[in-house]
């Protein structure tokens, strides 16, 4: 089984969050779902809307909160190598955003924390959706994943 070292930062107010146990479940099957089996670090920071739109209009220029930002980590190969864990990268979720997509998609709160988390690490092992060919193989890995966890196809709920 895939080793990850989690470092979680909750810096919202909302107070039903998943427990790091959740996160790192949900983190190894979308690594093992995509191949990934080397010991890794990851780092997640919850956010409220304010934080979450300050990010997306500094890295993505888009002037609003958004669900899920990811921050792939860049380090050149001779470094990985020495390096015991793979620091993989960062990413954002906005607590806010992500429960009120949740209410409108008629999904659990938790399948959709696993969905985005799942989604955000695909992000940070260098899977995108920008493309077609893309974004179906970054959905097939993602359906595959929650699959496994027993939850539904996000993309086939309203």
């Amino acid at each position: 089984m895939t080793k990850v070292t989690l470092s979680l930062q909750k810096a919202t107010t909302h107070k039903e969050i998943p427990s790091s146990k959740a996160f790192k479940t949900w983190i190894i099957t979308a690594l093992e779902t995509a191949g990934f089996v080397k010991a890794c670090e990851i780092n997640i920071r919850l956010v409220d809307e304010a934080e979450s739109q300050t990010l997306n209009l500094q890295y993505r220029g888009k002037d609003k909160p958004t669900n899920v930002l990811s921050f792939a980590s860049e380090l050149p190969s001779e470094i990985l190598d020495a390096l015991k864990r793979e620091p993989l990268g960062d990413m954002v979720i906005c607590v806010p955003v992500m429960a009120r997509e949740a209410q409108e998609q008629h999904k659990t709160a938790t399948a959709h924390w696993a969905h985005l988390t799942i989604h955000s690490t695909l992000h940070l092992l260098g899977f995108d959706h920008i493309e077609e060919d893309e974004a179906k193989e970054m959905e097939a890995l993602e359906m595959l994943a929650l699959q496994k966890l027993g939850y539904q196809n996000p993309y086939l709920i309203d």
